[in-house]
């Protein structure tokens, strides 16, 4: 099976991004523990500092299941499930190229 790319938008509610971005940070920690982890980076909004993304990448479906049954993601959802304006936006996706190849994947 091919890799496979995540997204995960989590909003904060105002003023809450600091305690967020640390549950963030802890679980950014374990999942790049994991074996088919490839990418996990955790970055946050320009404009909007309670806004924050995560970018995955795995080394196959199986991979991903295995983090998104892991208990320190269920750990994270749960410490931040008070947080959060609604429930993290998760996106699963298959890269495309497009246009100069070496700029178009990661």
């Amino acid at each position: 099976m091919s890799e496979i790319s995540t997204v995960a938008i989590i909003t904060a509610k105002p003023g809450c991004g600091p305690d967020v971005e640390q549950a963030l940070h802890v679980l950014a920690a374990s999942t790049h523990a994991e074996p088919g982890c490839l990418l996990y980076s955790l970055q946050q909004g320009m404009r909007d500092p309670d806004v924050f993304l995560t970018v995955g990448k795995w080394d196959s479906v199986d991979s991903l299941e295995v983090h998104l049954a892991s208990d320190h993601l269920a750990e994270a959802l749960e410490r931040t499930r008070q947080l959060l304006v609604t429930e993290p936006q998760f996106i699963p996706a298959q890269p495309l190229t497009a246009g100069e190849p070496a700029k178009s994947t990661y």
